[in-house]
């Protein structure tokens, strides 16, 4: 069998294979089962990676869809691969829904309270953002809640939707007894915030916790370590922003009186 120069060519030749046994001109939704991947392994004679649910992920969240794929998108529209059950994806073309972080936008300093030697040793950017997260408490000072990491990296299964992975999840608690569930996605500079992640991290919060109140949350890291924080909905099946906010940690003495009285000044 040939062997593809590394795992993203493999990946790419493999969803490629399976868009365009299904692709006719005009369709929106192609649904197709993980077994595909098999048979398009075998047709193309590729050798199939061991963890095939890693092929659809990767196409998801981390890489690009094939040039070829991206060719037949309309303007003002994208392919995405959404999950439909347990081992059960499609092919939908949708609207382009993308979030950015506003680069106009003013910037809060706050005291660096993360442990030198996490920053020394975080494995991937974002572990380091979710790291830096969780020891500055910049979830409650986001949200003006108090929260608790519950638990990172969470997979889990969703009805209707199959296998996912939330980066962490918090709860929270405000001053009138409100609970709330807050799913937390994380990017390094160059990675895109995922709108199809986002609402699966909604969807599994209803299922899994129905009587907390939903904030999904997504972070990203800017250019000079720069924090970008999003609060995000669902709204007529569009990922929109309720709130952005940008953090940079530096150490106490770099908060001057001049900083000090320009947040006073903020509402």
């Amino acid at each position: 069998m040939a062997k593809a120069p590394d795992s993203q060519n493999r990946y790419r030749a493999l969803v490629e294979k399976i868009f365009f046994d299904r692709y006719r001109p005009g369709e929106t939704e192609m649904p197709f089962a993980r077994e595909a991947l098999e048979t398009a392994a075998e047709e193309l004679g590729i050798r199939l990676p061991k963890n095939l649910g890693d092929v659809v992920y990767s196409m998801r969240y981390r890489a690009p869809m094939p040039d070829s794929i991206l060719a037949t998108q309309p303007a003002g529209m994208e392919w995405i691969i959404e999950g439909m059950g347990r081992a059960l994806y499609a092919f939908k073309l949708v609207r382009i829904n993308r979030i950015l972080p506003n680069p106009e936008l003013v910037t809060v300093k706050i005291p660096d309270a993360t442990p030198e030697i996490i920053s020394a040793y975080a494995l991937s950017d974002e572990q380091a953002l979710l790291a830096k997260i969780r020891y500055n408490r910049l979830i409650d000072i986001f949200l003006g809640v108090v929260c608790y990491s519950l638990q990172n990296h969470l997979r889990t299964t969703v009805k209707g939707v199959g296998q996912i992975e939330i980066d962490e999840i918090y709860v929270g608690i405000d001053r009138q007894g409100r609970q709330y569930v807050m799913p937390v996605q994380a990017k390094g500079g160059n990675d895109q915030l995922s709108v199809v992640q986002t609402k699966q991290d909604i969807s599994c919060c209803a299922e899994k916790f129905p009587n907390l109140i939903c904030r999904a949350i997504s972070t990203q890291f800017m250019a000079d370590d720069l924090i970008a924080m999003f609060e995000l909905t669902v709204e007529n099946d569009h990922v929109r922003v309720v709130e952005e906010r940008h953090y940079r940690l530096v150490p106490a003495d770099r908060i001057t009186a001049d900083d000090l009285t320009q947040y006073g000044r903020r509402s």
